[in-house]
């Protein structure tokens, strides 16, 4: 009877301003729901987790209850609608709990209740705001496309940068300093080409000399002290394919590590990072900024036709921070190529326990391989940490930590196997991950149904980032003067 009386409850409030609820039937069966919502856990501070009814069964109202307190929902075109405040209200003391979702349908006098299920609200909250990059499923189409901030507490959506302003530049690769939304940075090819820092409300050009590597600075990476920028620099290729499940294979021909001085202007690298005979990505500089992690693999001659035999582990060098120099020996973290794999992208969390990766068959771009997946270690023991649980049998790529150290957003094409979407999974204390949420929009199935466009290098900031398009094109164009 406990679980049924706020029921009970929510109907017959529900009926004071329609028909006298006379009989309240309780089934089990479950009705399907996009996105999967049950069981899950949520952020306390998450915007309205709204779904769609994805079978035949016509229904009319949701419950949302914890004991005797609920929350009444008008279903509309079997899809809720709940109200930001109404909702932000409800979680208010809520946090650690388990709240219940009903959805019933009216039959003439007749109440149906469905089976109900639970969401979790965790007591960790989640950054405030998501920076993403939004571009067509086109491998080389660049005409459209930008660096978008999105609100995690509501569904307001801002632009940071579009290429249109740029007559259809390419923008990649922002990156920010420990969530840090007053120290970005983002690269823009072709027209207006360069890269660029915001750094506390200041707007500039890295004009570093790079001529010694033969490559410009690709991917990034912020030392926690705000002072260097990790880069790989790589001589990238991109290739298709009609006859394999990996319809696209993105390689380096040669690739190294360096780190950019910000405040000085200057290069830093070393022989262990930028070796003639190993191909070195994807950097990242440990919370307490001593160690520079990156992925490493042997070079191979003709890597057009060899790029399968490349297995990239993880490793990482010292850094000195104070007289910016890296160390003289390097330690392997990961060892993938001995069973055969590849490491890539190494996050770590700031609380510097947990290494979160991408692990594929082979190379480095794991964006474009089907069976690509998250792992994770305990950096304390060395040990692997199973989070099974947050992959599919799609691609999980690119991810990244909130400030508290307790929520990942990554990337995956779960939904159909072709868009790339946003999910959050909850890492607790011990490494143990919840069930992956999608990241919540108002009548969700729709909107992913008929957006046309891959989210990119999701990260998670502490709040918003004080610029909008136009204000970072005029920024970008006054560089180039």
């Amino acid at each position: 009877m406990k679980r049924i009386f706020p029921i009970i409850l929510a109907f017959t409030l529900l009926a004071s301003c329609s028909t006298q609820i006379d009989h309240l039937r309780q089934t089990d069966i479950e009705i399907s729901i996009y996105p999967d919502y049950k069981g899950a856990t949520i952020p306390c501070n998450i915007a309205p987790i709204d779904f769609a009814i994805t079978d035949s069964t016509k229904i009319d109202a949701l419950i949302i209850s914890y004991e005797n307190d609920s929350l009444i929902i008008n279903v509309s075109n079997n899809c809720t609608r709940i109200g930001i405040s109404e909702w932000r209200k409800f979680l208010a003391d809520k946090s650690g709990c388990k709240i219940d979702f009903t959805l019933c349908a009216q039959n003439a006098e007749t109440w149906t209740a469905y089976r109900s299920f639970k969401v979790e609200i965790s007591s960790d909250s989640i950054d405030k705001i998501l920076v993403y990059r939004l571009l067509p499923r086109g491998h080389e189409i660049w005409t459209q496309m930008g660096i978008y901030q999105r609100d995690l507490e509501s569904f307001k959506q801002k632009a940071i940068y579009e290429n249109r302003y740029g007559q259809g530049n390419c923008v990649n690769c922002h990156s920010f300093c420990m969530n840090n939304p007053e120290r970005m940075m983002m690269h823009i090819r072709t027209k207006l080409a360069g890269t660029y820092t915001y750094i506390d409300g200041k707007f500039d050009k890295i004009t570093g000399d790079f001529s010694k590597h033969i490559f410009g600075p690709v991917y990034p990476y912020w030392h926690p002290s705000g002072k260097y920028i990790g880069f790989s620099l790589n001589k990238i290729y991109q290739d298709f394919h009609t006859a394999d499940i990996n319809m696209v294979e993105v390689y380096d021909e040669n690739s190294d590590v360096i780190v950019y001085d910000v405040e000085n202007d200057r290069i830093i690298d070393s022989p262990l990072t930028c070796a003639k005979d190993a191909f070195e990505t994807f950097p990242c500089f440990s919370p307490d900024g001593k160690w520079l992690y990156f992925c490493t693999t042997q070079a191979v001659d003709s890597i057009r036709y060899n790029y399968k035999k490349t297995h990239y582990n993880i490793c990482r060098i010292a850094f000195d921070a104070t007289n910016g120099k890296l160390g003289t020996t390097v330690d392997t973290v990961v060892n993938a190529s001995k069973i055969g794999q590849s490491a890539s992208f190494p996050r770590i969390s700031p609380d510097g326990r947990f290494l979160m990766y991408v692990q594929g068959n082979y190379g480095n771009f794991s964006l474009w391989h089907r069976e690509s997946d998250l792992k994770m270690i305990d950096l304390q023991t060395g040990d692997s940490v199973d989070i099974s649980n947050i992959n599919s049998k799609y691609t999980e790529s690119y991810h990244s930590w909130s400030s508290n150290s307790r929520w990942v957003v990554f990337s995956s094409r779960r939904g159909d196997g072709l868009f790339t979407r946003p999910y959050f999974a909850h890492i607790d204390s011990t490494g143990k991950a919840s069930k992956p949420i999608l990241l919540p929009q108002r009548n969700p199935l729709d909107f992913y149904q008929q957006l046309f466009c891959a989210y990119n290098i999701p990260e998670l900031v502490k709040s918003e980032v004080d610029l909008t398009a136009r204000k970072t094109d005029l920024l970008v164009r006054k560089m180039q003067k």
